[in-house]
């Protein structure tokens, strides 16, 4: 007699009832397998036949126990619960079948053990062996394929047995299929692969218990009792058996030192749990979120352990949390995750109302404070490039600013506040607005300095990961004068020199630019035009050429010269010009040059440009992919590829005739510091030779 409402998947074991849920192994149904399963709440329709509701049952996470002298292995358990029966011969299902040689159990550390040669049929739920290709064969073993299998291969392994293999991974076990042919064993992965891909998504009990309090959102008595009966969603001291979300078996995570995907999942837990005690728990945040970043995987599931861990029987917040200091590192570890990542849909539901439950259990707590700072960031929060410093983790864990130092020629240095979330196009227009450029014409970029490199940095680049990425690179610098970087502000694109206020920032802060950029001109301006240059330059630092011309007056006179000089400011970049005919054609490197007037692209090595364009020729200018740049000039098209397109595609808008607006500034900050320019002096302005990406093409024609 058929057990009634599916409780056919309910096995008595020898310690009671353990739950197996039919779509969350792979087949290999046991009731004394290995206890890895976790909380789950029995749910069967209600007599009126309307929602569900819960029965008095609670299912907690078994403790893993000792080895049991009379258990079955996990083969044999799947082996047993299958019907013996032959290969079918005529069976619509099967997708392929064939010889096939097997590896043994555990041949990859006992490789003189030869491989076995078995009859494989491969059909839409299963992977069958059998002795041989007979009606009456004995079935040696079966893999139920679900969602979660994954597939590797095919690869040779000449040393050991020479021949094409394929690995098959389930929730237990492993399954390597041989062939002495490439092309069979290229056959065996494709089909494999189709028939897990055809498999339905799994979800497990963790899932369906978040779907459970989302539907109950509005009934906060019915979600604390779903926490109530279920230990699997409030913090636990024991350890975590079983990711809370389906990853693939078997899957190798990628880099050294990195286990497979379900066993990196519990490592993190057991890391989670490692805070609580940890006298610097900087580092080891900043190791959990790095290994977030390299497995992209693991983000959601950091992020429910995390509302695992901060919540108590009755949700969130956790008793603990506001009794013990320790408890609060959970939510410091929950506020850098919110600056880094972005939580999938699903987990970003249930994340948004654990927060906003801890904000109503506790207002005007510390806890609440970080539960509307994590939500404000999960609004904010985008791509990363890399995971935050250690002085980012420092200021995040109590909910801080921080504090970076722009150098601005002439102005001296400025401190800006910045968040995780600050990009340089922000800290840009913030100190225009407190330098008094707002109405400028000219237009200013932040930039990357370290001696005579320069890297311009694009409006959309977060901050924090130019400072982490800064002192990364200063770290394996040495201590010469030159090896600090630092972040400056500076001219970005034409220099116009008129109407420039005599008392304001403007003026020498553009003097100093141009003179920084005239010491890497390449070549440099004629020797008349170089000393009347130096001449007016010693004159608004010293006055001792005339005593009739003022600083201001030497300053504004050196800046209508320098602009008149042939390529000043030109910017050079290595690109490759990709051909836009039909049928393709071998991309050409040039070299692109962008001055104030003009754009051209010669050939590595030559002074004379190949092509010459101006600016008022360019119709558009727009990103075509991660590093191809799309110019339309008249009728025509021009395709660029270069790492650096983002500072291209800005410097180019910056000289086309029309450029975009300048949004509003941010609110005030701290005042500039009158702090010495810390840059090398020139020996001779003409004489330095560019060493970054910055240079004077010379040849540019209107």
């Amino acid at each position: 007699m058929p057990l009634p409402g599916g409780l056919w998947w309910l096995l008595c074991c020898r310690r009671g009832f353990t739950l197996l849920h039919r779509d969350y192994g792979d087949g290999e149904l046991s009731g004394d397998g290995d206890e890895d399963e976790e909380t789950f709440e029995l749910r069967t329709p209600s007599p009126a036949g309307g929602g569900r509701g819960p029965l008095d049952v609670t299912l907690t996470q078994p403790v893993r126990s000792g080895p049991v002298p009379d258990r079955l292995q996990s083969w044999e358990e799947t082996r047993s619960l299958i019907p013996e029966k032959g290969p079918p011969e005529e069976d619509p299902d099967v997708v392929v079948k064939g010889w096939l040689y097997r590896e043994p159990r555990g041949g990859g550390a006992r490789p003189w053990l030869p491989p076995r040669r078995a009859w494989f049929v491969l059909t839409r739920d299963s992977l069958d062996q059998f002795s041989s290709s007979g009606k009456g064969a004995r079935r040696l073993g079966s893999l139920v394929l679900t969602s979660l299998c994954s597939v590797t291969g095919p690869e040779r392994r000449p040393k050991e047995t020479g021949l094409w293999s394929v690995t098959v991974s389930g929730r237990k076990h492993s399954v390597r299929l041989c062939s002495p042919r490439q092309a069979e064993a290229e056959r065996w992965g494709v089909a494999l692969r189709e028939v897990i891909a055809s498999k339905a998504p799994l979800e497990t009990p963790t899932q369906l218990l978040l779907r459970d309090i989302q539907e109950s959102y509005g009934d906060p008595e019915a979600v604390a009792l779903i926490y109530l009966r279920n230990p699997i969603l409030r913090h636990t001291s024991g350890a975590l058996y079983a990711p809370l979300l389906p990853l693939p078996y078997g899957v190798s995570a990628p880099g050294p030192g990195y286990a497979p995907l379900r066993e990196e999942a519990v490592r993190l837990f057991l890391a989670l749990q490692a805070l609580e005690g940890a006298r610097r728990p900087g580092p080891l945040m900043q190791g959990v979120l790095q290994t977030c970043w390299d497995l992209p995987a693991l983000r959601d599931e950091l992020f429910l352990q995390l509302a695992k861990q901060t919540s108590g029987p009755g949700g969130p917040p956790g008793p603990r949390a506001t009794q013990d200091p320790a408890a609060l590192r959970y939510w410091q570890l929950l506020t850098c995750m919110s600056c880094t990542f972005r939580p999938g849909g699903a987990v970003r539901g249930h994340l948004l109302g654990h927060l906003e439950r801890t904000e109503q259990a506790l207002p005007d707590t510390e806890l609440a404070e970080y539960a509307r700072f994590i939500r404000k960031a999960l609004g904010r929060t985008r791509g990363r490039e890399l995971v935050p410093s250690l002085a980012e983790i420092s200021a995040l864990s109590r909910r801080q600013e921080l504090l970076c130092t722009v150098h601005c020629p002439g102005a001296g240095a400025c401190p800006v506040a910045i968040d995780s979330h600050t990009t340089a196009g922000e800290v840009a227009r913030e100190l225009v607005g407190r330098l008094g450029l707002a109405r400028s014409r000219n237009a200013f970029a932040l930039y990357e300095q370290r001696g005579a490199q320069e890297r311009a940095l694009a409006g959309s680049t977060l901050v924090a990961d130019v400072l982490t990425s800064l002192a990364a690179e200063e770290a394996g610098l040495d201590d010469s004068t030159d090896s600090g970087w630092r972040l400056c502000l500076r001219l970005h694109g034409p220099l116009h020199p008129e109407g420039l206020s005599p008392d304001g920032h403007e003026l020498p802060f553009l003097f100093e630019q141009a003179h920084a950029l005239l010491l890497r001109g390449r070549p440099p301006p004629p020797d008349d035009t170089l000393r009347a240059l130096a001449a007016l330059r010693l004159q608004s630092l010293h006055r001792d050429f005339s005593s009739g011309m003022g600083r201001a007056e030497a300053m504004a006179a050196y800046l209508a010269l320098a602009a008149q000089c042939p390529g000043f400011g030109a910017a050079r970049y290595d690109v490759l010009e990709l051909s836009t005919e039909p049928g393709g054609g071998t991309p050409q490197k040039l070299c692109l040059g962008l001055g104030a007037k003009a754009m051209s692209l010669s050939r590595p090595g030559e002074a004379e440009p190949i092509h010459s364009v101006s600016y008022g020729r360019v119709a558009a200018c727009q990103l075509m992919g991660p590093h191809t740049l799309a110019l339309r000039v008249g009728d025509s098209q021009l395709l660029l590829q270069s790492p650096q397109v983002e500072e291209i595609m800005q410097l180019v808008n910056a000289y086309l005739p029309n450029p975009s607006p300048a949004r509003p500034c941010r609110s005030p900050s701290p005042p500039c510091q009158d702090l010495p320019d810390t840059s090398p002096p020139s020996q001779h302005p003409g004489l330095d030779e560019p060493q970054g990406q910055s240079g004077c093409l010379g040849q540019l024609q209107d």
